[in-house]
């Protein structure tokens, strides 16, 4: 940490900016600062360093922070609604229950961040690093992720309703009863997600990967699955009433006791699926491949 470069920042916002202006190629070192409470609203901090600094419950909206360096750092509670967080890195950070809503936050490091009940709502997160970060409880309604990388991230109980995860990487995802309503997934991969009483109603899924997914009792009613992989997928229980699963790969899929009332199964692949108990009532299965499946009653289709 530059002692100098605290004292300037703590000097007040006018003397900071004029420091920084004369100084475009300085890079701020305020590693391990004690910035606590601070109100920061604004700063110019782009591409400082602010590893392991303490910024718990301070104020950083609307700052520039493109390219910072947080990885480590405690920015538990801040505020930073609005802020350019651009390439930023927060590997390692602590961000639980801080508000990022509209944020940017593209392109940037997460990986390893603590992100529990974090308010991410419309922020920008497209392209991002969040591997194997924690979303518990986090809200991300309308947030864009598009091709970020979330695999084996944690977004149980999330609320991710309306956002966008077109060509996402959320393959071994724990997304337990995260909240899903008129979410884009074109094209997602969730392979061996957890959606175990996901609500999923209304969500775009057209192209994703759900194989070997576990969907134990979500609620995918009237949800568009058509060109859906879920080869191998579990489907016990799960509420498919409606649902677009044209053409879909639902080869060896275990959908015991799942309603498919309405369902279009137009052209589907059901080849050894396991349809014990479940409810096909008013369902197309034109042209759909039932050889070798266990059908409601018990027998297999020839």
């Amino acid at each position: 940490m530059s002692r100098e470069h605290l004292a300037l920042l703590n000097s007040g916002a006018v003397r900071w900016i004029e420091w920084r202006r004369k100084n475009p190629d300085i890079e701020p070192d305020l590693s391990q600062a004690n910035l606590r409470e601070t109100n920061l609203r604004g700063a110019n901090l782009k591409a400082a360093n602010l590893t392991r600094a303490d910024l718990y419950n301070s104020k950083l909206i609307a700052a520039n922070l493109i390219g910072a360096n947080f990885s480590h750092a405690n920015l538990q509670e801040a505020e930073l609604m609005e802020a350019h967080l651009h390439g930023a890195n927060l590997s390692i950070a602590n961000l639980s229950e801080a508000n990022l809503s509209n944020a940017d936050l593209s392109e940037a490091n997460l990986i390893g961040a603590d992100l529990r009940k974090t308010n991410l709502k419309d922020a920008d997160l497209s392209n991002a690093n969040l591997i194997g970060t924690d979303l518990r409880g986090a809200n991300l309604r309308g947030a864009d992720l598009s091709n970020a990388k979330l695999r084996r991230t944690n977004l149980s109980e999330a609320d991710l309703i309306a956002s966008n995860f077109s060509n996402t990487n959320l393959s071994e995802a724990n997304l337990h009863e995260a909240e899903l309503l008129d979410a884009h997934l074109y094209r997602a991969d969730l392979y061996k997600a957890n959606l175990s009483n996901a609500h999923l109603n209304g969500a775009y899924l057209f192209g994703a990967n759900l194989s070997e997914a576990e969907l134990y009792k979500a609620d995918l009613r009237w949800t568009n699955l058509s060109k859906t992989n879920l080869e191998k997928a579990s489907l016990r229980g799960t509420n498919l009433r409606g649902a677009n699963l044209r053409g879909a790969n639902l080869k060896e899929a275990n959908l015991r006791g799942a309603n498919l009332r309405g369902a279009n199964l137009r052209g589907a692949n059901l080849k050894e699926a396991n349809l014990i108990g479940t409810n096909l009532e008013e369902a197309n299965l034109i042209g759909a491949n039932l050889q070798g499946a266990v059908m409601p009653d018990g027998k297999i289709h020839s």
